[in-house]
C-alpha cells in the first residue's frame, strides 16, 4: 500500500503544477485540456518512478522517457523542472518563443532534456520499442516509460509497435495511456471507437493494468508493483482521466484541447484548484 507521506507530497506537487500550467496558460496558448488530464500521472511518473540525475541527461543506466502523445509538451516541461533541471521562469521566458527550448512539442535539437522529439502523434511508441530493445542489448537494467493519448492509438504505427514490443518480450517498456476519451474535435468513441481498449492491449501480448489516472495513491502502487525490468511482457497503465481536470468549465470540454484563459477564466481557475487542494480532494 502507498506510503501516506508520499502521496500527500505528490498531491502537493500535482496543485503545484497546475498552478504553473494555469500561469502559462493566462500567458499564451498552451494544450490546456489534456496537459491537466495528465498532471497526476506525469507527476507520479517523474517524480516517483524514473530514475533519473537532473544533471546528467546523458547518464547510460537512466530511465527513458518518451512523450509520444506530443501535446502535453508544458505538463512535461513543468514535470521536469520540479526535478530541478529548470527554473520554471525559464519556461514563462521562453514557451512557444523562437529561442526557446519549450514548445508546443518537445525537441531534442534544442534541449538535451528532450529524450526523442515529438509532434507527429502515433511515432513516440514505435520509437520508445526501439529504445528499449537498444538499452537490453546493451545490458543496461533501465525501463523506458513513454506517455500517449487515447486519440493518438487510432494511428497503425502505435499497433504496430504494440506487436513489436510483446515479439521483443520487452518487460523494460511501460506505456501510460491518456484516455480521456476526447480528441481536439469530438469523443473518441465518436471518431473511431477504441473500445473494447484494454482487451485490444491484452490481444496484442501486453500487461494491461487499469487505474483511475488522477488517484496517487493508486498509480503510486502500480509503480511499486511493475514487473521486473527482465521480465518479458511489456506493461500499458490505461489512465482513466477527464480532459481539463479540476477546472469546472474545462472539465469534458473539446474546445479546450488547446487555448487561452483571460485574467477573469484564471482567476476562476485557480479558486477552483486552491480549494480541491484544501479540500483534501
Amino acid at each position: 500500500m502507498a506510503d501516506q507521506k508520499v502521496v500527500q507530497d505528490l498531491k502537493e506537487k500535482v496543485f503545484v503544477l497546475k498552478k504553473q500550467l494555469f500561469k502559462l496558460c493566462n500567458q499564451t496558448m498552451i494544450h490546456i485540456g489534456g496537459d491537466l488530464s495528465a498532471a497526476e500521472f506525469m507527476t507520479v511518473i517523474w517524480q516517483y518512478a524514473m530514475k533519473y540525475d537532473p544533471k546528467n541527461p546523458s547518464w547510460e543506466d537512466r530511465d527513458r522517457f518518451v512523450l509520444s502523445k506530443g501535446h502535453a509538451a508544458a505538463v512535461t516541461s513543468f514535470s521536469q523542472a520540479a526535478l530541478g533541471i529548470y527554473d520554471p521562469e525559464e519556461i514563462y521566458q521562453e514557451y512557444a518563443t523562437d529561442y526557446g527550448r519549450f514548445g508546443m512539442h518537445s525537441c531534442n535539437l534544442i534541449n538535451d532534456y528532450v529524450e526523442v522529439s515529438t509532434g507527429s502523434l502515433g511515432h513516440g511508441l514505435p520509437v520508445a520499442v526501439g529504445i528499449a530493445e537498444a538499452i537490453r542489448r546493451k545490458g543496461i537494467k533501465s525501463r523506458v516509460y513513454v506517455v500517449m493519448g487515447d486519440g493518438e492509438t487510432n494511428e497503425g504505427s502505435i499497433w504496430e509497435g504494440a506487436m513489436q514490443a510483446n515479439h521483443l518480450e520487452l518487460g523494460n517498456l511501460i506505456g501510460f495511456v491518456d484516455r480521456n476519451k476526447l480528441q481536439l474535435d469530438n469523443e473518441t468513441e465518436k471518431l473511431i471507437k477504441l473500445e473494447p481498449f484494454a482487451d485490444k492491449w491484452r490481444a496484442f501480448g501486453w500487461n494491461v493494468i487499469e487505474a483511475d489516472g488522477h488517484d496517487i495513491a493508486a498509480l503510486v502502487d502500480i509503480v511499486d508493483n511493475l514487473p521486473s525490468v527482465d521480465s518479458k511482457k511489456p506493461t500499458i497503465v490505461i489512465c482513466d482521466t477527464v480532459k481539463g481536470n479540476g477546472v469546472s468549465f474545462m472539465e469534458n470540454n473539446a474546445s479546450w484541447h488547446i487555448g487561452m484563459v483571460d485574467n477573469e477564466k484564471y482567476a476562476l481557475a485557480m479558486k477552483e484548484l486552491e480549494e480541491a487542494y484544501e479540500g483534501g480532494v
